[in-house]
């Protein structure tokens, strides 16, 4: 073989892992594309759009090959009819190599569509045989892989399927090769007289399979590591809810029980409220909520606790209609109320009132809850953003909303309780109002 033309497949070679590596990056970065791969159960619609994403700019690569002369390293026809049946099944392999098939059959290569819908059930038929994460985790590193092996035989001899889908590949190459030697004006593929440049070749053809299943396979362990992080922060937020409901409804059933010889009707009433509020909790709840929603539920709390105090309890809200859509974490109210009547108003014989505050400043949405009862000692109060430390003295619901807020929103929020001992207590919670949207969607 002349020198030019050695330097050619050497050259064509080259371009054709950078145009793999482009392609495949190109395609992870795109949202819709990743959804696609990535799903678990695709229906047919689902399917076809993905061999869309992965076979309009291979085709086009095909016509670049045929219409300009010496630009070899465009068709990657073999290597993408490849990956498609590795990925999506032979079925789905078959069609997407006819379609990559198509410009080089307008150009009289006819053996074309046979040898990639050949080459869509070696592989396709691979992919029943194999693992899913074989194929995931395939390496574009040969020589990585082909040491590997030789590790993992020497102390438990096996058949590696990496090793098996390598050989494969090479060998399907050489055969395609071989083809393109013999019927040139039929069908395309690189190929060479010498023998060391063969080599190169087949050998090349499991790199360019590898890089774009290495580039998607990081693609698909981030996504996995986001739904894990995710399913480890709704755990985490249904055990600080949980916290809560016991320590509530052990308060309430305490108030009802003292009612039912000397206010049977009472009794009935508060039995009847904590119905509605028992219905709310053991429903499936998102983590964040309108607060409207939240109003409505510590409403009926409040129902129960001023039935309880009778005019000991006063209760004055000052909302904000504008606040009223605003999203906030769902439980975020009733335990800072509870703790004001708990540690604030109940120890005063003659009660004391509780007030609710909200509004919007700026781009954040502020909360506050005040009581004029018997406030905090000094060295029991804090005002700290919401990373802070939880002092002694803040109780289980401060340091519950504390940990929940944390959780949400990062240092993007804060939660300042600031008390006056014999005058009352004021708890300020400060959080943002554009982009909780954005954190409502992944919690769902």
């Amino acid at each position: 073989m002349h020198a030019a033309n050695s330097n050619l497949i050497w050259i064509t070679l080259l371009v054709e892992l950078g145009v793999a590596a482009a392609v495949a990056s190109s395609l992870a970065r795109a949202n819709r594309f990743k959804r696609l791969l990535l799903s678990r159960e695709r229906n047919g619609g689902q399917t076809l759009k993905l061999l869309a994403w992965i076979c309009v700019p291979l085709m086009l690569g095909v016509w670049v090959r045929v219409r300009v002369p010496n630009f070899l390293a465009a068709d990657l026809s073999f290597e993408a009819t490849t990956i498609m049946a590795l990925l999506l099944g032979p079925a789905a392999g078959m069609l997407g190599g006819t379609l990559l098939a198509l410009p080089a059959m307008m150009h009289g290569e006819f053996f074309a569509l046979p040898v990639n819908l050949g080459i869509a059930m070696i592989f396709g038929s691979f992919r029943r045989f194999a693992d899913e994460e074989d194929i995931w985790s395939f390496s574009p590193l040969i020589d990585l892989s082909i040491y590997r092996w030789v590790r993992r035989t020497v102390t438990y001899p096996h058949v590696d399927r990496q090793i098996s889908l390598l050989v494969l590949l090479m060998a399907v190459q050489f055969m395609t090769s071989l083809l393109g030697h013999f019927y040139p004006h039929q069908y395309f593929e690189l190929h060479s007289d010498s023998w060391w440049l063969e080599v190169a070749i087949c050998a090349c053809a499991p790199v360019i399979v590898g890089i774009p299943l290495k580039i998607w396979n990081a693609v698909r362990i981030e996504s996995k590591l986001e739904e894990q992080g995710r399913l480890l922060l709704e755990a985490r937020l249904d055990a600080l809810q949980r916290q809560i409901n016991p320590h509530f409804l052990f308060n309430t059933l305490n108030s009802i029980a003292s009612l039912v010889r000397s206010k049977p009707e009472l009794a009935r009433e508060m039995i009847v409220k904590l119905a509605n509020i028992l219905r709310v909790l053991l429903r499936e709840r998102d983590a964040f909520v309108p607060l409207e929603e939240e109003l409505t539920f510590t409403d009926d709390y409040l129902d129960i606790e001023v039935v309880r105090f009778g005019e000991k309890l006063r209760v004055v809200k000052e909302i904000s209609p504008a606040t009223l859509q605003a999203v906030v974490p769902s439980m975020l109210l009733q335990p800072l109320i509870e703790n004001s009547i708990k540690h604030g108003l109940e120890p005063r014989i003659s009660g004391g009132t509780i007030i609710l505050r909200s509004r919007i400043e700026g781009e954040r949405l502020v909360i506050e809850v005040e009581d004029d009862g018997v406030g905090v000692e000094p060295g029991g109060s804090t005002a700290a953003p919401v990373s802070g430390l939880v002092r002694e003295g803040s109780g289980i619901g401060m340091r519950n909303v504390r940990e929940r807020m944390e959780v949400l929103y990062g240092e993007g929020a804060q939660v300042e309780m600031v008390s006056r001992p014999g005058r009352g207590t004021r708890v300020r919670l400060v959080m943002p109002v554009s982009g909780v949207d954005r954190l409502l969607e992944p919690l769902r």
